[in-house]
């Protein structure tokens, strides 16, 4: 089994498997911030309900505020660390998998300056924050049933 490694229990343990689900784990982190992001205010336009919902807005928010405030401090993403942690553990100088996981890799992982992560992220953040402010979360009006 490539990767495998003997566990702390004596069970084999596939690190380069715990990698790729670490990688799916981060590219569904993403897709919820942006995912989330173009729904909210599609759902602005449209009138949808269900994107005013406050638990979905508040951790959406919290996300994004998460990234933001890890870029600001200087910190590396923790998802990425745990990822290439596990990636070395099982042999892999660099992101050698398969079809799906190179692909998601080249989506999330890409070559720029500091300030320009900074940047991005704190525009996004503030696109966030408008959103939250003008789409404000809030239950539906409950409708009282005919009489």
């Amino acid at each position: 089994m490539a990767g495998a490694a003997t566990g702390d229990g004596g069970f084999p343990v596939d690190h380069g498997f715990w990698a790729d689900a670490v990688l799916i784990g981060h590219a569904s982190f993403v897709l919820f911030v942006v995912g989330g992001q173009a729904a909210i205010l599609a759902g602005w336009w449209r009138g949808w309900t269900w994107t005013r919902n406050p638990p979905f807005r508040i951790l959406h928010l919290a996300a994004i505020g998460f990234v933001v405030g890890q870029q600001w401090l200087g910190e590396m993403c923790p998802l990425t660390v745990w990822e290439s942690s596990l990636r070395r553990r099982a042999g892999a100088e660099g992101y050698e998998a398969g079809f799906i996981v190179d692909w998601i890799e080249r989506l999330l992982f890409y070559s720029a300056p500091a300030w320009a992560f900074t940047l991005v992220y704190t525009a996004f953040a503030a696109l966030v924050a408008l959103a939250f402010w003008g789409h404000r979360p809030g239950w539906p009006a409950r409708r009282e049933p005919p009489a």
